[in-house]
């Protein structure tokens, strides 16, 4: 499953417990693939912070986090940095580390590549899914978990 998303959507935020509990009911059997398509002012940052956690071990925690909290920083005019290593220090990441990371080319690269991937394949909105290559057209659960079950069954 390859699921194109924004930190800072709250349609992606709603999706989120969903997509967490396919992984725990195809544990084994499906793979997520992540990729970002930033739509919102701190997008970016958001889905950096998300990296730099993951450079920590943490990257599920830092997204679940900004999911659970995306009401305190999203929709914000303004950068969210200390918001975001407020974050970090609660999940007990080297601070130091995090916001360094913060700042690392490569994150900014792999979200930009991302997004333009995202837009390649038509993806106008997130969260956007793919399953074995193919969109999923009627982003329901139902159509998400046939779309499983069919690819699982090949």
């Amino acid at each position: 499953i390859v699921e194109f998303l924004d930190p800072e959507c709250e349609f992606c935020r709603a999706a989120f417990p969903f997509v967490k509990q396919l992984l725990q009911n195809y544990e084994g059997r499906i793979r997520l693939v992540a990729r970002y398509f930033p739509l919102h002012n701190n997008s970016v940052l958001a889905a950096t912070a998300t990296e730099a956690a993951g450079a920590q071990g943490m990257y599920w925690e830092m997204q679940e986090m900004l999911f659970t909290r995306q009401s305190e920083w999203g929709e914000q005019p303004t950068p969210q940095t200390d918001l975001f290593i407020a974050y970090a220090t609660e999940l007990g990441l080297n601070v130091d580390q995090f916001t360094a990371d913060l700042q690392n080319p490569d994150y900014l690269a792999k979200i930009e590549r991302d997004k333009a991937d995202g837009e390649a394949l038509g993806v106008a909105g997130t969260p956007t899914f793919f399953i074995n290559g193919r969109q999923v057209d009627e982003p329901s659960t139902d159509a998400i978990i046939a779309m499983i079950e069919e690819a699982l069954a090949k």
